[in-house]
């Protein structure tokens, strides 16, 4: 969900390369690793939630999909993002965040 280039950006730089490669194909939880066109990925990018969202359809799904992914490995938010995520949350209220801590 979180791109590997943000992820390297908000804490993965200094994880060991095991952990960065634990990271590149989590499978543990539902919702790290979505499918998606080509386009939809070229346009995403390495973009956090304050400079890309999905179709307004799917912003509370992106929303708590991300901070899930952040919070499953330990991942900071940069001051952009967190209120991006702020404004996205009063959008969403009923959207519920779970998540289990990767090892």
């Amino acid at each position: 969900m979180v791109p590997l280039g943000e992820a390297w950006d908000s804490g993965a730089a200094s994880w060991t390369a095991a952990r960065r490669e634990a990271y590149a194909n989590d499978q543990g939880a539902p919702n790290s690793l979505i499918a998606v066109s080509g386009s939809s990925n070229r346009s995403k990018s390495d973009r956090d939630p304050a400079d890309w969202l999905p179709v307004l359809a799917d912003q509370c799904t992106y929303a708590v999909d991300w901070v899930a992914d952040k919070l499953r490995w330990r991942l900071t938010a940069d001051p952009a993002e967190h209120e991006a995520l702020a404004r996205l949350a009063e959008a969403c209220p009923g959207a519920t965040v779970t998540y289990e801590q990767a090892e």
